[in-house]
């Protein structure tokens, strides 16, 4: 089986009862809502990594506040020949503050839409698991940087 390595980076910015989330769109079509964030780029460090995809995603600018916690995960995927591919990711989770920007969609990117949304209205959402467990982290601020449930 191919194993295959992926690291991201996600940035929480809750202001005045409400979260920054952007959408994007699952697999099978269903609109999702997503924490601003993704993928590093060879070379580049989280922290960069967060701003950068916040900036993308949303069109705000943000100031790191923390580091919240690191999330690891590994799943079987299927490739496009149908191939089984070991995916672990490995997710940075930051505390954002935004300093600059207006709120604006994503153009020809990964998501379609930036929102402030209400957190009490956040578990009536369709979203991917990452909200959860970044709001979590937010929450708890667990001082290992790890969810007391995580797996080992």
């Amino acid at each position: 089986m191919r194993q295959k390595l992926r690291v991201a980076a996600y940035a929480i910015c809750v202001r005045d009862g409400q979260i920054l989330l952007a959408r994007s769109t699952a697999q099978d079509g269903t609109p999702e809502w997503v924490v601003p964030g993704g993928g590093m780029e060879h070379g580049e460090d989280p922290y960069d990594t967060v701003r950068r995809e916040a900036e993308e995603e949303t069109g705000y600018r943000i100031e790191v506040t923390g580091l919240l916690g690191v999330n690891s995960s590994t799943r079987v995927f299927r490739d496009g020949l149908g191939r089984a591919v070991e995916n672990h990711g490995v997710r940075f989770v930051y505390e954002g503050r935004i300093i600059g920007g207006e709120l604006r969609n994503e153009v020809n990117g990964s998501t379609d839409l930036a929102a402030w949304q209400d957190l009490a209205a956040v578990p009536a959402l369709v979203r991917v698991p990452m909200v959860d467990i970044a709001l979590r982290m937010w929450r708890e601020r667990p001082v290992t940087g790890r969810l007391a449930d995580a797996p080992e």
